[in-house]
């Protein structure tokens, strides 16, 4: 006799057993003797096998450390072995891992650590400085602090702080774990309207979807080797070619702690990646390396970007002199990406973000000042009107984690409302073109001027300042800003000091050109108009006249 179907009884079993983690573990039998992560400083690798045996022994310390299903664990991480390990760990002791960009400043990161309040926080020693500060100012403090590196660990008054090497235990003793597919398994930080993070909370279902849009689409599979060229904790660099998909599928992970053109080059050249990842201006830095010193790329299966539109003669040079499979991906931290122009795309195509991802659907709808649009409310296909971007997608994230303001003012009955402002044509190809809260991007990270100008505000000779952005060959955009001075004797070099020493302005915020006015563009309601500023200012900027400081360097 045959039993009958019964819905709940395969959703409870769906919903158990094929969690993010569980596909990774597939992989340490069916590919226990193939290479999962390779270390290319130091030469060192690991098989699946070997790294799922050590997942669970780090687990099991996070364990004896305290934690506890549904505790949150930060960590601070360049790309490395330590935060592969950490992204699965903490899945396998039923934690929250919770990646932090590396690059805030010490009160930026205070935030983050009032804000999800972790149980363990696992910080670089290079970050010393900054982690310290930010531990000062912060009003929580973890009970276990893990240094990775080999500086002098941060001691802080009421917590146990170790080493990493000391962290993973020397047995393997996981608790009892339920966990489903629906439990929060990551919380990443984006920047929003406010300039501060938002944490965006990612379950294990969505885990597996971004992992599954992946190996879609490049496509990838347990051959491929991948290197992304940004940092993991961005959604762009977890999940695109970095451990989410690649895990995830039995392919090899190679992480790259810090962008090095001519590094990425020769890696590919000796160790066969497959995949790059990385932003426009990664490609830009490759193809003038290349050009300088070619290598054999011909390993390379495609070069993956995202952040920014591929104009038509960058793309075209770009196919021309690293590989003809250039891909653009299109989204946020909330979303991962939702549309995807492809190689076939180009170059007729180029300077759009592509169309919708398999599973996505993608629309551009009115804007109103008072009001979120409804789905249906969509601008005409013509490639002229102009409206926001909204998206859904199984990749979604649908809520934010406290931030129930913020949460109602992007999501709307299942749609993210992105803030990007597009048009599209009636093959329904996306483009960009601004934002509806003025947030500008500079070398893949975002930057909101508001937050810049509040810190710029705060000096005592500065009456008044708006903040833009700039076209720049290096990074996409260079941030810059236009000063009302309450005093005729301060200059670019204070104001460069004062921003340097600001504890809420990370280094790549920084203003690097200033032009001193003596008003700004405002609307009627006193309102300052950035989109108004930021055409006048890619002028003044090619005219000269804007004054860069004495020390210029970009320092990211």
């Amino acid at each position: 006799m045959t039993a009958s179907y019964n819905p709940r009884a395969y959703r409870e079993y769906f919903e158990n057993d094929f969690t993010y983690l569980n596909g990774f573990r597939r992989n340490t039998s069916r590919y226990a003797n193939r290479v999962a992560l390779s270390d290319p400083d130091t030469g060192r690798q690991w098989t699946y096998a070997q790294l799922g045996e050590r997942i669970d022994r780090v687990a099991t310390g996070l364990a004896d450390a305290g934690v506890e299903a549904g505790d949150v664990v930060a960590y601070q991480l360049f790309n490395s072995i330590e935060f592969a390990e950490l992204y699965l760990a903490t899945q396998a002791v039923g934690a929250v891992g919770s990646p932090v960009n590396y690059r805030l400043a010490a009160g930026e990161t205070a935030f983050v650590l009032d804000k999800c309040m972790p149980a363990v926080f696992v910080y670089d020693t290079d970050l010393t400085d900054m982690v310290q500060e930010a531990l000062k100012v912060a009003a929580h403090t973890p009970r276990v602090i893990v240094a990775v590196g080999d500086g002098a660990p941060i001691h802080v008054a009421g917590a146990t702080v170790i080493r990493y090497r000391h962290l993973a235990a020397d047995r393997v003793a996981l608790p009892p774990l339920h966990r489903t597919v629906w439990d929060e398994t990551v919380r990443l930080y984006t920047s929003g309207t406010t300039g501060m993070p938002k944490p965006v909370p990612l379950n294990s279902m969505i885990e597996i979807f971004s992992a599954h849009d992946v190996i879609m689409h490049f496509p990838l599979g347990p051959e491929d080797k991948t290197l992304n060229m940004t940092p993991w904790f961005h959604r762009g660099g977890l999940h695109s070619g970095g451990p989410n998909p690649t895990f995830y599928v039995g392919g090899q992970v190679v992480p790259l702690r810090a962008f090095d053109a001519d590094r990425v080059l020769d890696l590919v050249a000796e160790q066969g990646v497959t995949f790059l990842i990385g932003a426009p201006t990664n490609l830009a830095m490759l193809t003038e390396a290349q050009e300088r010193r070619p290598r054999d790329l011909s390993t390379l299966r495609g070069i993956v970007t995202m952040g920014a539109p591929l104009e038509r003669e960058a793309a075209l040079r770009y196919q021309q002199v690293l590989n003809p499979r250039i891909f653009n991906g299109y989204g946020t931290t909330e979303a991962f990406w939702n549309t995807f122009l492809r190689p076939a795309d180009l170059p007729d195509h180029a300077g759009t973000a592509g169309r919708a991802c398999t599973d996505d659907d993608v629309r551009i709808v009115h804007v109103y000042p008072d009001r979120l649009a409804d789905p249906q409310d969509v601008v005409a296909r013509d490639g002229n009107e102009v409206g926001e971007v909204i998206v859904r997608s199984p990749k979604n994230a649908n809520a934010y984690f406290d931030s129930p303001d913020q949460e109602q003012s992007k999501f709307n009955h299942g749609w993210l409302h992105i803030g990007d402002l597009a048009t599209w044509n009636a093959e329904e190809f996306v483009s960009i073109v601004g934002r509806k809260d003025d947030m500008l991007v500079s070398g893949g990270e975002n930057v909101h001027p508001v937050q810049v100008e509040e810190a710029l505000n705060a000096h005592a000779q500065v009456r008044d300042s708006l903040v833009v952005g700039v076209p720049d060959d290096k990074w996409g955009r260079i941030v810059v800003a236009y000063i009302i001075a309450e005093e005729p004797s301060l200059t670019v070099d204070d104001l460069d000091a004062h921003c340097r020493s600001h504890p809420m302005l990370s280094s790549f915020k920084r203003p690097r050109a200033y032009r001193f006015v003596d008003s700004l563009p405002v609307s009627a309601t006193g309102k300052k108009l950035h989109y108004k500023a930021a055409e006048s200012a890619a002028t003044d900027f090619a005219a000269g006249l804007f004054t860069a400081p004495t020390d210029s360097k970009v320092a990211r």
